[in-house]
């Protein structure tokens, strides 16, 4: 029984618990629901969750462990030379998956029977010519073990769906009887199903935090495998940026950190001061009517896809910068520029600095703006003293995103400002981010055992560690002003 299929007769078992419990609770009090501990719908859905928590748990459980089970039994079984290490193990496993679909697919279509696909495993064959045979193409010939270890995995994978499926469906029964057997007019159902909702809502409380600790923990193990391999002094305080898959590569990280945090400075002195005057024109100085009409428009420009932005740089933004600034100017003859880049990031970042602020500004009590024009102060010394130092921290917040999203912009850095790693002060020559080599790095028929592609990941550990630099720096901030409002 495939899982979609299993989820459905959890959920009409689900909700055969639900009703039967309900009816037994109200036929315990003699029909009475005054007499029920609970009202009705709680020992309903206390039955409802006694089929659904066991049977969506264990079938969790199952597909996460049952991959894993399978290929560790199948790469034990296949010759030492195919697992000679985990990249090999690797791609000899996805050999496997990708014959073993095709015969499932063969299979499925009915262009192939049971039976032949089990004899192919027999001896040698050339798989493509077999299953070109039955329209089913996989792109490259397969070795007799590859052929047989695919076989014996479309077996496994076969038991094991059988097993997960009269697993869940006991789990899922056993629970019906049980939650069913508990709707008692005595029982306390309702304290039952609100210990439930408060464990759901923990673990979803959690999954941000687990999700942290998961990229913090990919993120450091690979680092520290890029680090067994390159000098960290030669990363961190290196001025070239030079990989090369054929070895002798330069990797230091100080070029590309430069065009990250230069084209990201650019954007927010583009982005904040247009973000944050308009916010307060919208909330303070603009009429309703206004407000109603220029406010959706900015924020269209949010919904608008980094690539557009992205074209717009290359096709209007930095001709433009060239022609009317660096050639005249004598500092350069690229489109392809810092600026470039910096400016429509920054035109990107306007919607989420103006919306953010504008909101945090009307949420400043009135009775501090009464106050301020009680004492004599016109609108604008109540703008500059009362309003914005009240809503510093929504406001640093919203500068905050706008940083980080200027850090991670990839698509218009690739088309606005180019691929130069380099360390240049002129605005209007190309340079590249963190971000873009990230890409590059992992683009591409890479091996993750090379210190050029687990470059990227200490690249990426060191991004995470900026924005949480700027984040406690900007907390800092906060909690100064804050000491001094109050």
């Amino acid at each position: 029984m495939s899982v979609a299929m299993l989820l459905a007769v959890i959920g009409v078992l689900a909700l055969t618990g639900f009703v039967l419990s309900r009816q037994r609770a109200l036929a315990s009090a003699g029909g009475n629901s005054r007499a029920l501990h609970s009202l009705p719908n709680y020992y309903g859905w206390n039955g409802a969750i006694w089929v659904l928590v066991p049977a969506l748990a264990g079938l969790s459980l199952w597909l996460i462990v049952q991959p894993m089970v399978v290929e560790s039994r199948i790469s034990a079984d296949l010759p030492a030379a195919l697992v000679a290490d985990d990249s090999a193990r690797a791609l000899t496993m996805a050999d496997v998956r990708r014959v073993a679909g095709g015969l499932d697919q063969a299979v499925a279509q009915g262009a192939m029977s049971e039976a032949k696909a089990r004899e192919m495993s027999t001896g040698a064959v050339d798989v493509r010519a077999v299953l070109a045979n039955v329209g089913v193409a996989l792109g490259s010939n397969v070795s007799p073990e590859v052929l047989s270890a695919a076989q014996d995995y479309r077996a496994m994978t076969a038991w094991g769906a059988a097993a997960r499926t009269i697993l869940i469906l006991v789990l899922a029964v056993a629970g019906l009887f049980w939650g069913v057997s508990r709707a008692q007019q005595d029982y306390r159902a309702r304290i039952a199903v609100e210990r439930v909702v408060l464990g759901i809502l923990a673990l979803a409380s959690s999954i941000a935090v687990f999700t942290t600790f998961g990229i913090i923990w990919s993120m450091a193990s690979e680092t520290y495998d890029f680090f067994t391999k390159y000098p960290i002094q030669d990363f961190f305080f290196s001025l070239t940026w030079s990989p090369n898959f054929r070895g002798n590569s330069d990797l230091g990280m100080i070029p590309l950190l430069w065009g990250t945090l230069y084209i990201s400075a650019v954007s927010l002195l583009v982005a904040v001061p247009i973000g944050l005057f308009t916010a307060i024109y919208l909330a303070e100085y603009a009429s309703k009517p206004v407000r109603n009409w220029v406010k959706p428009l900015i924020e269209i420009i949010a919904g608008i896809p980094t690539v557009v932005f992205g074209i717009f740089a290359l096709v209007t933004v930095g001709p433009a910068l060239r022609d009317w600034f660096a050639e005249p100017l004598g500092l350069g003859n690229s489109g392809s520029s810092v600026m470039t880049a910096g400016i429509v990031i920054g035109i990107l970042n306007v919607p989420f600095i103006s919306s953010l602020s504008d909101d945090i500004i009307n949420a400043v009590p009135q009775s501090l703006r009464d106050g301020s024009y009680g004492l004599g102060a016109t609108k604008s010394e109540t703008v500059r003293q009362v309003i914005l130092p009240a809503a510093l921290r929504g406001i640093v917040g919203a500068v905050l995103m706008a940083a980080s999203r200027a850090i991670g912009e990839t698509m218009i850095v690739v088309m606005g400002a180019g691929a130069a790693a380099q360390l240049s002060l002129n605005p209007f020559d190309a340079l590249t981010t963190m971000t873009v080599k990230i890409v590059g790095q992992l683009t591409g028929d890479t091996d993750f055992a090379s210190p050029e592609t687990l470059v990227a990941f200490a690249l990426g550990m060191t991004l995470f560690v900026i924005t949480l630099g700027l984040n406690v720096f900007a907390l800092y901030i906060v909690w100064k002003y804050k000491e001094q409002y109050e």
